[in-house]
């Protein structure tokens, strides 16, 4: 079992930089794909990003080349980098880790606002 703790988020101005971490508990942290979901007011939870257990990663079209995602399989931690933020990346950002059998672990959710 995976428990996950994020930190970081907050309050920008459009065209700033925040950075979200990830604590991971647990020995199997490095066998799942982990990565970063967000979920605006009314809207469906969504994919931010995600690297798996062997480096790949994927990005969400809207955030490619504003944010990176990168694992330390020896800290357990994901971090997401986020520049030159925009209005509509406002959500809760949520930490998930997804083992090979499909069990999937959450954060409890970080606030990212961003002002225009």
């Amino acid at each position: 079992q995976v428990q996950l703790v994020e930190s970081g988020g907050g309050w920008v101005q459009a065209g700033g930089s925040l950075s979200l971490s990830c604590a991971a508990s647990g020995s199997t942290f490095k066998f799942h794909t982990v990565g970063w979901y967000r979920q605006a007011p009314g809207k469906q939870r969504e994919l931010v990003a995600i690297v798996s257990t062997g480096g790949n990663i994927q990005y969400a079209d809207s955030v490619k080349g504003r944010f990176t995602i990168s694992r330390d399989n020896a800290k357990k931690s994901v971090l997401l980098q986020m520049n030159s933020l925009k209005p509509e990346d406002t959500a809760v950002y949520y930490c998930n880790a997804q083992s090979g059998m499909g069990y999937n672990y959450w954060g409890q959710g970080t606030q990212v606002t961003v002002s225009s």
